[in-house]
């Protein structure tokens, strides 16, 4: 059974940045770290630093790409953090409304704040959406979700 998924941590980020400003290739990169060369070239496309105005500056810096790793995870904790969005989706999501409806109606309204339906989803899923039971009240609801 393969191992599951363990996210960069900074110190690998690190690494990454060091081995490529020694002009290390990605394979042997993905091979000194033990991930799979997806992973590197994944990592570089989606946490380069792109600056508009000094192209010199653009690059992979490790602090930079730890940053928006983070950024892009808080997406689930937006619903734990906002206790008004999370209970205007609770009561929707107990009313019978699905979350793309619930996502929907949040952008057409104008709301500040607004969540995805994958977002939805995954906090039905989590530990606090099995608490309350929220994974009833999904379309096609199951006790644990199909990856």
């Amino acid at each position: 059974m393969p191992r599951s998924y363990v996210h960069l941590s900074l110190e690998d980020r690190r690494k990454i940045a060091r081995w490529l400003d020694a002009r290390m290739p990605v394979h042997e990169i993905a091979a000194r770290l033990g991930r799979h060369r997806a992973t590197i070239h994944r990592e570089l496309k989606r946490n380069r630093f792109v600056d508009a105005k000094l192209q010199d500056l653009s690059g992979y810096y490790a602090l930079n790409a730890q940053s928006k790793a983070e950024t892009r995870r808080a997406g689930l904790r937006k619903l734990v953090r906002h206790r008004d969005l999370r209970d205007v989706v609770i009561d929707r999501l107990k009313s019978g409304w699905t979350p793309q409806q619930i996502a929907g109606r949040l952008r057409v309204d104008g709301r500040d704040l607004q969540v995805s339906h994958e977002t939805i989803y995954q906090f039905a899923y989590s530990k606090d959406g099995h608490a309350m039971d929220l994974w009833r009240h999904l379309p096609e609801h199951r006790r644990r979700r199909r990856g």
